[in-house]
């Protein structure tokens, strides 16, 4: 509350405006704020600040729009980092998308604008991410978006090409794609 009360954003509230407070709680009250105008003011602004809009270019056609909470949107940048080092590199022109994607501080999402392509990639990457640590991300996507990976074991030199994808049970397949999932 201190910092908000440095930045003007709240006013705490005094001894004697604690203790009204308390005989109408009828308990102790310790701190109490409330926001100034500045305060109020900032919240208004913030419910209600325009939402980024993509440029043109990004919401091009074949681009689909994806939004990634940040635990993705990590485990996307450290795959994406490592392209000399993987066998199964990042799709074309995905680290781009990461490197320029937008967050909604809003909704907390990053938002990305890929080719089924790279959507692929993505859940190639929460694949990764999902046999290193948390499934979370992974399962998540493939709700929302109805992609993951699933490897064969007839892949064993790692897929051919089109075969990243596969579509999570009751899900569209993404524009792009036929019924198997695969572009």
């Amino acid at each position: 509350m201190n910092a908000l009360e440095n930045q003007g954003l709240v006013e705490l509230a005094c001894r004697e405006d604690r203790a009204e407070l308390s005989v109408l709680e009828g308990r102790p009250v310790r701190w109490a704020a409330r926001l100034t105008p500045y305060g109020h003011d900032t919240l208004a602004y913030g419910q209600s600040r325009p939402r980024a809009e993509p440029p043109p270019s990004e919401a091009a056609p074949g681009r689909q729009p994806v939004e990634l909470i940040p635990s993705q949107m990590a485990a996307l940048r450290v795959f994406v980092g490592l392209p000399d080092q993987l066998r199964v590199p990042p799709a074309a022109g995905l680290a781009e998308q990461v490197r320029t994607a937008s967050c909604d501080h809003g909704i907390k999402r990053w938002r990305l604008y890929l080719t089924p392509e790279q959507i692929a990639s993505v859940a190639y990457a929460l694949w990764l991410h999902r046999m290193t640590g948390s499934a979370a991300e992974a399962k998540r996507f493939a709700r929302e978006y109805g992609v993951a990976h699933t490897p064969s074991p007839a892949e064993r030199d790692g897929p051919a090409p089109g075969t990243v994808m596969t579509m999570a049970p009751g899900k569209a397949a993404p524009r792009g794609a036929g019924p198997d999932g695969r572009g």
